[in-house]
């Protein structure tokens, strides 16, 4: 077998190639602080796929968490000032 061939959808609409998730998988290599900072060269695609999804939720959280801080923020301060705008914005 090539690596080259596709694999199709269910729904026979796109297709991917090997060659495309190889790239994706070391383009994520390269974007996860967790595997970017491994000496090894050696890293599974299932292990950076794991990575991703954790870093993700993780980023998630991070924004949750912010989100929860800017709507604390925006209750004690006047709702008609700039920086209670400014708070809604983000927020948003």
């Amino acid at each position: 077998m090539s690596s080259r061939r596709s694999r199709q959808s269910t729904a026979g609409v796109s297709r991917i190639s090997d060659d495309q998730i190889i790239e994706l998988v070391s383009k994520l290599q390269q974007l996860l602080p967790e595997i970017r900072d491994r000496r090894s060269d050696k890293v599974s695609a299932s292990k950076v796929l794991q990575e991703t999804c954790n870093y993700i939720r993780s980023l998630h959280k991070e924004v949750d968490d912010l989100s929860e801080r800017l709507s604390q923020l925006l209750a004690t301060i006047d709702a008609d000032s700039a920086e209670a705008a400014i708070i809604r914005s983000l927020i948003m």
